[in-house]
């Protein structure tokens, strides 16, 4: 995660001349300047070399980097008495780095998860399972996300503990392992649990049971598509009701959020809920949710990460000011880059109040919708660029939408050279002449195009804002 501070000025063009190569920088119909080609170039860099695992660890997940990357937490929850704790280790990998075969109509492959929990140079406890992965299509073979969750819970006596955990691919060589030290807590009295993000759950009824959830093991909420993320908390020791108090805290430990829920007994020494927390109300980055009792001095803590999805990698303010630079004008943007902790998290709630165009609903519909064409520009546009939102038509795309009319020549070699493709913007009177100079699909604009186009998608920005 980046720490500059620095503002970053609205890149809206690309293909232009180097400014080693120019007397003085290009500049638009507006009489602006136009950033140059090394300065996209650098910005493409900084987008891309986004560390996700470093944030992973930062947050005190267990991140392993190997042959078959995955991402682990550790949860503890009250057992059936104060000489054991209850806990809970789950882990996400991404298909892909799996090994598939065709099953009739299916494809499977499969993996071995290991835990190893040590107690100095002893071997405390060993939980090794082998699992079947099966998916409908090969395009799920090749998915990125957490849609493989492993989890186990195993009862521990409180103390300190050395954690291996070991990933092995059933169809190759390929493994990955990390190891951390353990602390288990004692859970005596009436305590809090430890806050955990879930896709569902049942909450249990005695401390007996088992927790019946899905854990989300990355801790990570998609700005944009999870409105809510919901996070499971228990409180030991009672069967009345008990109120509790949640925060969010974010840069700084800028209160960005705050509630406060009764968790509610169902028969056996707990009482438990679930903290529904708006992704929307918090930012983008690493941000930290404290639950405490209302009449107690204890607090727990978790991590979440929002992000802007997999396939747009940011893990912080800075980060997504670059991916909002076609979204809002370059003052507006200038404003939240310049702002730090508290002021940051009120001037992110005041930017979130004035562009959203439907506030009389809880989702961020101009936000959803513009990182949504994000997206599908990364799509249509990949052949262009690495990243194919900050390509020369990606930007069109993404800063006017559609065009009214796409003409390209009919030719039946498609690798000719010097072909070409115009985009027709008939509201702003714009009309670009891609080519494809190199007869393998990647369009550019000519440099005076690229400035008429930042000077429109400014325009555009102008208005809206």
């Amino acid at each position: 995660m980046s720490d500059s501070r620095a503002i970053f000025s609205l890149l809206l063009a690309t293909a232009l001349v180097s400014s080693a190569c120019a007397s003085r920088p290009p500049v638009g119909s507006d009489g602006r300047p136009v950033p140059t080609r090394d300065r996209v170039t650098e910005d493409l860099r900084t987008l891309a070399s986004v560390n996700v695992a470093d944030t992973y660890k930062k947050m005190g997940l267990i991140a392993a980097r190997g042959a078959i990357p995955f991402v682990a937490r550790v949860a503890f929850f009250p057992d059936r008495n104060s000489d054991s704790t209850l806990v809970m280790v789950s882990m996400s990998l991404s298909p892909r780095n799996i090994s598939f075969a065709r099953e009739d109509e299916q494809y499977a492959g499969g993996y071995t998860a290991r835990l190893d929990l040590r107690r100095g140079p002893n071997l405390v406890r060993q939980v090794e399972s082998k699992e079947t992965v099966r998916v409908a299509t090969f395009r799920e073979t090749s998915r990125t996300d957490e849609s493989l969750i492993w989890q186990q819970f195993v009862r521990m006596a409180p103390g300190q503990y050395t954690l291996a955990i070991a990933v092995r691919d059933a169809g190759s060589p390929r493994a990955s392992g990390e190891e951390v030290v353990l602390s288990v807590p004692k859970f005596d009295g009436i305590s809090l649990s430890s806050p955990v993000p879930v896709y569902e759950l049942l909450p249990r009824t005695t401390p007996d049971s088992i927790p019946s959830l899905l854990a989300r093991p990355r801790a990570t909420v998609t700005f944009g598509l999870d409105a809510q993320v919901p996070v499971y908390v228990e409180v030991s020791g009672t069967r009345e009701a008990t109120r509790i108090r949640t925060e969010v805290r974010g840069e700084g430990n800028a209160l960005l959020w705050r509630d406060s829920m009764v968790l509610l007994g169902r028969g056996g020494d707990l009482v438990s809920g679930t903290v529904m927390v708006p992704a929307a109300n918090i930012g983008v980055g690493v941000v930290s949710l404290e639950v405490m009792q209302s009449d107690r001095p204890d607090t727990a803590r978790t991590q979440l990460l929002v992000t802007l999805g997999d396939d747009l990698p940011v893990t912080g303010f800075d980060e997504m000011i670059r991916y909002l630079r076609f979204y809002a004008s370059e003052a507006r943007l200038e404003r939240l880059s310049n702002t730090t902790g508290v002021e940051r998290a009120q001037a992110w709630s005041e930017f979130l109040q004035a562009t959203d165009p439907v506030p009389t609903t809880a989702e961020h519909e101009g936000l959803s919708e513009y990182f949504a064409r994000i997206r599908l520009a990364n799509q249509r546009f990949r052949d262009d660029a690495n990243m194919g939102w900050l390509s020369d038509r990606g930007i069109a795309f993404v800063g006017l939408g559609d065009p009214d009319n796409i003409m390209e020549p009919i030719t039946n070699d498609m690798s000719q050279r010097n072909r070409q493709q115009v985009w027709e913007y008939r509201r702003w009177r714009l009309s670009l002449v891609y080519f494809d100079e190199t007869g393998l699909g990647r369009w550019r604009l000519s440099p005076s195009q690229s400035v008429e186009l930042a000077a429109t998608i400014r325009r555009r920005l102008a208005e809206l804002n």
